[in-house]
């Protein structure tokens, strides 16, 4: 699913709201994540998951085309956590 046809489900699902208002509300949702994560924060949705920022230290690398020793910077990469009820609905309640 992308984000535009989340906002044409979550529109659907309610008739007595705009589909830009509905739009306006999930991109409002992603950057307030987004920003969160920027600042270091986590960001926790209780059933659903948590975001965080996980830190990547710089490196020796290789290309693996030719082998050579490549420098890799420091990176910061985001990281989804499922939590535990959505673990449980995508494994049938196999936990």
């Amino acid at each position: 699913m992308i984000k535009s046809e989340l906002v044409q489900r979550i529109a659907a699902a309610n008739p007595h709201l705009y589909q830009r208002d509905v739009e306006l509300i999930v991109n409002t949702i992603l950057d307030e994540i987004t920003g969160a994560l920027e600042r270091g924060d986590r960001v926790e949705l209780r059933g659903f998951g948590a975001f965080s920022v996980k830190n990547r230290p710089a490196r020796i690398g290789r290309n693996p085309r030719t082998g050579d020793k490549v420098k890799v910077d420091e990176k910061h990469a985001p990281f989804f956590k499922t939590g535990k009820e959505m673990r449980e609905r995508l494994n049938g309640g196999s936990l």
